[in-house]
Order: C-alpha cells, then structure tokens, then sequence
C-alpha cells in the first residue's frame, strides 16, 4: 500500500483499522469536545480540512454544516476507506498527502483539525510551517492530543510514553502562540473486550497488560488537551 512521500507510520490505525474505529467510536461519549470547538470557532459554512483524517470518521461530521471538507491522509489504504465513506457527500474530498506537504493551495482553509495525528508538539514544526500557509486571515487551526498530566489514560500514557512530558509539550505550544482548553472527555465501550483490544493497539504489550490488569470495567476517565491558534 502507497504511503505519501515522508508520512510518519501510525502504531495504531495503521494496522488496527477496524480496533481504532471501535475506539472512535468509544471516545466523547459525553459530547465534550464539539462545543469546546465551536466556542472558539464554529465550521459552519466554512472550508474545513482534517489532516489525518484515516478511514474518514470526522469528515460527515464536519461536511454536515461546513460549506467543503478535504480529508488529507498520507496512508492510501485509509484515503480509500474514508472515500468510501463518504461517497455520497458532495462537498467532501479526500486527498493523499502529509501534514508538511498539504494538498491545498495558499490561504485557503478556514479550519483545520487534526486528532491525535502528527501534531504532537516538539518536531512538528514542518507541519506548523504548512499551516501558515495554507490557513487563511481569521481562520481557526485546531489540534486535540492527549494530557499526560492527568485523568487515568493520562497517567497511562505518561508511563508508557515517558519521552513525552505534559510541561515540555505545552511550553512548546504556547511558544508558538496556541491556547490550550483543557477538557475531560472519557472512553465508553459497549464490552470488556473492545476495551482491552483498544488498549492493546495503544500501548507496548507489558504496558497493555498492566493497564488492563488494574483497571475494571468499560470505561476510563481520560483528560485531553484542545490546542487551538486563530492565524
């Protein structure tokens, strides 16, 4: 499967495609994470892009308000799974490029998601460069990613991931002029084994069976962090 030039592997969507849809479908189930958006900026009648947008999931989601949405996804295999998804929107595109190279022409995005896909702070900065092009006056860039910091996938994440430190990650950010909105959004499966599969995609196998160990359940409190810049 084609990959485009300089796209950085997924551990988890890239070969678990049908898990990482069960824990789409998992995240939020509260809500959390749209009004949080559409307080700072609302889509509505906007040109949307999500980068890494995988198998297609948020792109109906945006395209039922937004005037176009173009999902960008370096992963073919995934570009052709969010195509199908979304056949039958006219005012959706999916495109096959990275974060560094964006299929777009110049100023002409009015928001920009990205979920858990590249911008992860320290060595994005090709990316953030990419923004600036592409992002038009007044236009909204949004990224959601993990808060290391706290809540319980928090203080999973931080173990597993100890090179990743919450503080590091945030001065990056407001560094480069992004306001942080942190939120507490939550992980709801419908089974025990969605759950652990879940796990299991997300972290090493020792760290997987730790976390599964010690924790009971279908759900898990998880914290995140809205990053967004208006340009």
């Amino acid at each position: 499967m084609s990959i485009a030039e300089g796209g950085i592997p997924s551990p988890n969507i890239w070969h678990h495609p049908k898990v990482y849809e069960v824990e789409n479908h998992a995240v939020d189930p509260g809500g959390v994470i749209e009004p949080a958006m559409r307080a700072i900026r609302d889509w509505a009648g906007s040109t949307v892009v999500d980068i890494g947008c995988g198998t297609g999931f948020h792109l109906p989601h945006f395209a039922a308000t937004a005037a176009r949405v173009i999902g960008v996804e370096p992963h073919a295999g995934l570009a052709e799974a969010a195509r199908r998804r979304t056949a039958g929107l006219p005012n959706v595109e999916v495109r096959q490029g990275t974060a560094q190279r964006l299929p777009v022409p110049d100023a002409s995005v009015d928001v920009m998601h990205a979920r858990w896909a590249y911008f992860f702070g320290p060595g994005c900065e090709p990316g953030l460069a990419e923004l600036d092009r592409v992002m038009r006056r007044g236009g909204t860039a949004f990224v959601i990613d993990n808060d290391g910091s706290r809540s319980t996938f928090g203080r999973w994440f931080s173990s597993a991931y100890p090179m990743i430190k919450a503080p590091e990650v945030e001065r990056f950010w407001a560094k480069h002029g992004w306001q942080r909105t942190p939120l507490d959004m939550g992980w709801r499966f419908e089974t025990r084994a969605d759950l652990e599969s879940v796990i299991r995609i997300e972290f090493a196998p020792a760290d997987a069976d730790r976390f599964i160990a010690e924790h009971s359940g279908v759900e898990v409190d998880y914290a995140i962090n809205l990053w967004s810049r208006t340009y």
